[in-house]
């Protein structure tokens, strides 16, 4: 047996006790430090706490850390953090987590419910909560980081840990490529990241290989008629009739006109057109969402849109210079999240040897969106993976499932992650991966 050989069957179990032994060692800190998060949310833009803790936690587990990284277009700065670990000559892997939380009011009932509230883009006061788990993906990152830094005998190369602003209005990763993340930091070789989940218990991930999640494409639409006096619409050209029309027009997009081999999805999540009862306006603004799965089914239902709203003017008698307006918003627009096959392969493999096979499943493609795929830079230069994160009740979610029912997910007010294992196996999970990749 060669000296290799010897050097490896001793070091492998060492790891597969080192490895839990630290987990269990500082659950129960990091539940305090996920349970201050969640009590502490901060929109999009707005991660200033959030980064300080995270930057503070990474400092203390011997990284070396720098702050407000990302330039969003307006020229503002952006909360971002870089936190590297040099281990040696070998490879460069970024581990990413997203801060930001959503503009809505909890109504989990916890005991460290979020009861904040702030202003969001428009000024406007509204809830905040963490209601998509990025308080779960910060603590892990600092649990993997400590526990990373413990390990440095099994792995050699470079940590690149990221700590990304504004994921949930999707410039995040943008503004933080576009203050020269790659060029100051230097460029990874690989990057892998890990997103809660309420189709999983605690316990459990869920990989998917190649097209993980849809593309997300923002349109604005403004359907411009000719405004009136409610009794005598003949006089005008209703824009609120049209945007009515358009609405259920594209409904047929995805049913349609895209390959029903492919998948597409158009929502309309917000519509505003009017001042009162009894005054027909001259216009109405839409904000739409567009998901697919390919370039394809995006571009075709991009021009589905487009028919639609010049269509529906057309039939209305809407003159040339009051055609309406289709504007896609690429700043809050982000490329499918696609999983390198060769990677994910490696990272599944690492998964079940943690695990167990039982707790490691195949998921398919889903259609939220997420800009995590932008550090794999145009045409996925960079191989990435993001796996799933069960975060549920395991009793809980085998009553729901047993009844056919679904628990509170995601971006819902009552979403309820359960922290201790759930924080553990991400801890664990994420560790294993990067060891496994560092080699």
């Amino acid at each position: 047996m060669r000296a290799t050989q010897i050097v490896f069957l001793i070091t492998a179990p060492v790891f597969a006790q080192d490895l839990p032994g630290l987990v269990k060692s500082q659950l129960s800190g990091l539940v305090e430090i996920y349970k201050d998060l969640h009590a502490h949310p901060e929109l999009s833009h707005q991660e200033s706490r959030t980064s300080a803790v995270l930057a503070g936690e990474l400092r203390k587990a011997g990284y070396s850390v720098t702050e407000h990284i990302g330039r969003y277009p307006d020229g503002t700065q952006a909360f971002g953090v870089v936190a590297i670990l040099e281990n040696g000559p070998g490879p460069r892997l970024l581990i990413r987590a997203d801060m930001d939380a959503l503009p809505l009011v909890e109504e989990t009932g916890l005991g460290y419910a979020s009861r904040v509230k702030a202003k969001n883009a428009a000024g406007l006061e509204v809830g905040v909560m963490h209601a998509c788990g990025h308080d779960i993906h910060v603590t892990t990152l600092i649990g993997t980081a400590r526990a990373l830094a413990a390990l440095k005998t099994q792995w050699h190369g470079s940590v690149m840990l990221i700590g990304q602003p504004s994921e949930e209005s999707i410039d995040g990763a943008k503004a933080m490529l576009a203050d020269r993340l790659y060029e100051r930091f230097g460029r990874p070789g690989m990057a892998i990241a890990l997103h809660d989940t309420s189709d999983h218990p605690a316990g459990a991930v869920g990989v998917t290989s190649g097209t993980a999640q849809a593309s997300a494409t923002s349109v604005d639409v403004t359907i411009r008629g000719v405004g009136s006096h409610g009794s005598r619409p003949d006089l005008g050209k209703d824009p609120i009739v049209m945007a009515a029309a358009f609405v259920m027009q594209i409904q047929t997009i995805a049913s349609r006109q895209v390959d029903p081999r492919d998948s597409a999805v158009v929502s309309v999540g917000d519509i505003h057109g009017g001042t009162r009862r009894n005054i027909i306006p001259d216009e109405v603004k839409m904000e739409l969402t567009l998901r697919a799965f390919s370039e394809k089914a995006r571009e075709t239902a991009l021009s589905g849109i487009r028919r639609a709203a010049k269509a529906v003017a057309i039939a209305a008698g809407v003159p040339d210079d009051r055609a309406p307006i289709v504007t896609v918003v690429d700043n809050e627009s982000a490329p499918l999240t696609y999983n390198d096959p060769a990677l994910t392969a490696r990272v599944k493999s690492t998964l079940v040897r943690a695990l167990g096979v039982q707790q490691v499943s195949d998921d398919p493609p889903i259609m939220p969106s997420e800009d995590f795929g932008r550090f794999g830079l145009e045409g996925h230069q960079i191989p990435t993976v993001i796996f799933w994160l069960g975060a549920m009740d395991p009793a809980g979610f085998a009553a729901a499932r047993a009844a056919g029912t679904e628990l509170p997910g995601p971006h819902s007010s009552r979403f309820a992650p359960l922290p201790e294992p759930t924080l553990g196996t991400g801890v664990q999970a994420m560790t294993s991966a990067a060891i496994a990749l560092l080699q």
